[in-house]
């Protein structure tokens, strides 16, 4: 279970999170993926299509930070790069287009699409710029937390509660009211502040369960070794 909350034991309590529709949102996307790999577009091309439409997105909010129908923007372009995403993971996985490249691509591209796209809401008139800043800044060391459990010998961790499919979700309703001519105002900052606290407590599951993986992973060929005298 990539997300949810863990006991002091290490068992896994579930918590709904936007990432457990992955499976129903890649199986809809499964022939448009495969017809992608018949025509010879690689999983490495659809990951830098996601991170070109994610900037481009974000430069023309930041170029035009007062056209609030331009906001709507956000939420579709979130959208699409969901389904980019899911589909070059299709890609990689299903039609064996896997690389070292492909796995940094990834990483880094998620990042830096976030930054791209989210940064560029500080400039609307009326957006806590610091604050937004701050949940941004949040959602990268948490993905670095998530990338982090590989150095340590655990796997990618994706706790939640804020993901990067939940922050998507979050800043896509964000841009879509405002986008509608919803003033700014105390709902903004209330949320904004929500979404930061959720990013510290990820950061904190993603850690603490990456050393528990890590330090089981570490105790059992001892344990073997141990039973074998």
């Amino acid at each position: 279970m990539p997300y949810g909350v863990y006991s002091n034991r290490g068992v896994p309590i579930a918590v709904a999170s936007i990432y457990d529709l992955k499976p129903r949102f890649q199986a809809l996307l499964r022939p448009i993926a495969n017809s992608l790999a018949a025509k010879g577009v690689t999983a490495n091309q659809v990951t830098l299509a996601a991170a070109v439409v994610s900037l481009e997105t974000g430069a023309l909010v930041a170029a035009n930070p007062e056209s609030r129908p331009l906001l709507l923007l956000v939420p579709f372009v979130l959208f699409v790069r969901m389904a980019l995403n899911a589909i070059d993971g299709m890609l990689a996985r299903e039609h064996q287009m896997k690389s070292r490249r492909g796995a940094v691509l990834n990483e880094l591209g998620d990042v830096v699409s976030d930054a791209g796209l989210y940064l560029p809401l500080a400039l609307v008139p009326g957006v806590p710029a610091a604050l937004l800043t701050v949940v941004v800044v949040l959602g990268i060391i948490s993905e670095m937390a998530g990338v982090v459990a590989v150095q340590i010998g655990a796997e990618r961790r994706y706790d939640g509660p804020l993901g990067k499919s939940d922050r998507a979700f979050a800043f896509g309703l964000i841009g879509f009211l405002l986008g509608c001519g919803v003033p700014t105002g105390t709902w903004l900052v209330v949320m904004l502040g929500i979404m930061a606290a959720m990013a510290v407590l990820t950061i904190i599951r993603r850690a603490r369960r990456a050393r528990i993986l890590a330090d089981s992973q570490a105790i059992e060929p001892n344990e073997k070794r141990k039973n074998s005298l």
